[in-house]
């Protein structure tokens, strides 16, 4: 069965389950009340994108975040995950709460995009001070969410149930010396309760045809790991390899091993697995061989069992290769992400509602899964929930050709915000009307 028939017949059986009601505000309501806050969206957007702030640092996006739901007569709590703002509008009648996140942390990145409202600013990352820049469009998510809170509050009286806005820090990892990121720090905080959704959604920029939207039932977005490994030897004379032990041809070695791991073990018509070594520190003198290596990388998966056996293996490889030259390696694995599970049932709901949201032939419920992570899946272990994501590339730029997130080039066509409001208004309201 495709995946496209497995949502037909899963939304059929979700409908004989669980009734439409009437909608209580019409698409044509919806968008107007979009296109009147669209201006204020986009200035938004562009002052975060001019002030952005590190993991856990965001200070002023937090203050003003929650001064603008505090405008709208929402209940705010702020410091939840030390700089995350929960935002909870409660409609006119009682019913099932809903929850849509956004993310606000920027990257510890030079921006090169020329904008007029480029950042400037800098932070302080593993203790050196470093440019700081929105490179994945974090500055957009939270502009739209602020939009969707101003449109679903502007409707309150017509709500019939509860919509609770989650405003995340840290989206990209816990920041060095921090032992949670920001969606599993909320969650501790309890930023899932009182009221406790019923569902969360949620969506990201990237790449592609401006005004799509496109998702997958079930594993979506890899899990993450961060991988790190130190080689310990004896330093010695470059021009006395045998002298000493030689960290540097056992790096070497330890980098072909973990490629080799992953591209003649697994199957990739399977599931996809990437094993990247991404940072090598070693060394301060082109004749000295160092006593130290220490290596870095990302594990992305998309099975759990298989990820477990992975690893087992490489940490074994990883030590036959140090004692073949006679060093030492030491291991280790943490989860910067779970794997971004997308309810089934929810998916298939979820295609009409953003067919209302983009037009015909701009949503795709059956998208390849990808590599890239997200902390979203933390939130969606606790709560049922679908993420998406959102084509933001420049009018006639090719998605495959556009700067990807994370890079100093990474922008977002502005004339998709209005689209990532109303994705967000329409989810809350239409799920809230189900019977």
């Amino acid at each position: 069965m495709t995946i496209r028939s497995l949502l037909a017949v899963t939304a059929a059986a979700v409908a004989l389950v669980l009734p439409a009601a009437a909608k209580a505000q019409s698409t044509e309501a919806v968008s107007a009340a979009v296109e009147a806050v669209t201006p204020r969206v986009v200035a938004w957007r562009r002052d975060l994108h001019a002030h952005p702030e590190l993991g856990f640092n965001e200070t002023r996006t937090a203050a003003m975040v929650a001064d603008h739901l505090r405008s709208l007569g929402l209940e705010v709590r702020t410091e939840v995950g030390k700089t995350g703002v929960v935002g909870v509008l409660r409609g006119g009648r009682p019913g099932r709460t809903v929850a849509l996140r956004a993310d606000m942390d920027a990257l510890p990145v030079l921006e090169a995009t020329g904008l007029p409202f480029a950042s400037t600013a800098t932070g302080t990352y593993m203790g050196n001070t470093v440019p700081v820049a929105h490179a994945c469009g974090h500055d957009a998510h939270v502009a739209m969410l602020m939009g969707a809170a101003e449109v679903l509050a502007g409707m309150k009286d017509q709500i019939a149930g509860t919509v609770v806005f989650i405003f995340q820090p840290a989206e990209e990892g816990a920041p060095p010396g921090e032992p949670k990121g920001g969606a599993a720090l909320m969650i501790e905080q309890g930023a899932l309760a009182n009221p406790r959704p019923d569902a969360i959604f949620g969506l990201h920029v990237v790449p592609g045809r401006p005004g799509t939207l496109w998702y997958r039932p079930r594993g979506f977005m890899a899990a993450s790991d961060r991988i790190d490994i130190t080689l310990n030897g004896r330093q010695t004379h470059g021009a006395w390899p045998w002298k000493g032990v030689d960290v540097i041809s056992a790096a070497a070695d330890v980098v072909q091993t973990i490629n080799s791991l992953t591209a003649r073990t697994i199957d990739p018509t399977t599931t996809p697995t990437v094993f990247t070594i991404a940072t090598l520190d070693a060394g301060v003198r082109y004749n000295i061989i160092p006593d130290q290596a220490v290596l870095s990388g990302t594990l992305r998966t998309f099975d759990i069992a298989q990820r477990d056996d992975l690893v087992r293996r490489a940490e074994i490889a990883i030590g036959n290769v140090a004692e073949n030259y006679g060093a030492t390696a030491r291991f280790a694995v943490r989860q910067n992400a779970a794997l971004v599970f997308n309810d089934e049932a929810l998916s298939a709901w979820l295609e009409p509602v953003l067919t209302e949201a983009a037009g015909e032939g701009n949503v795709n419920a059956g998208a390849p899964p990808t590599t890239v992570a997200e902390d979203f899946s933390y939130l969606s272990q606790e709560v049922p929930g679908v993420f998406y994501h959102l084509g933001g590339s420049a009018d006639g730029v090719d998605p495959a050709t556009a700067a990807p997130n994370h890079s100093p080039a990474f922008d977002v066509n502005e004339k998709v915000l209005p689209l990532g409001v109303k994705a967000h208004v329409l989810t809350a309201l239409r799920f809230l009307e189900r019977e």
